[in-house]
């Protein structure tokens, strides 16, 4: 199986996991992963220069591990993203966690 492979797996097992453990039903993040694939999804959120919603509600229900950007800074999946992406995933992560 390739990485990208597993790492879509990985996309829709963050969404399985967000609903089951926070109630949270992110239905656009799940069509946009059965469209475009998990790796084209990461991509698409990153290139915004704003945070998405889904990152908030995630952080307020204490489990950014969660979230696209923890998934996309995972040691395994890191060769997927470029040095900007992945930049742009930490620099999140660590806005939220000095809130």
């Amino acid at each position: 199986m390739s990485l990208e492979l597993i790492f879509h797996e990985a996309m829709v097992g963050i969404y399985e996991s967000a609903l089951k453990n926070c109630n949270y039903r992110a239905t656009v993040f799940r069509r946009m992963v059965n469209e475009h694939g998990g790796v084209k999804t990461a991509k698409r959120l990153l290139a915004t220069n704003t945070m998405q919603s889904g990152l908030y509600e995630l952080f307020n229900c204490g489990r950014l591990d969660l979230t696209v950007e923890s998934l996309v800074c995972q040691p395994e999946y890191q060769s997927l993203f470029t040095h900007e992406e992945l930049e742009e995933a930490k620099r999140r992560i660590e806005e939220l966690e000095h809130k």
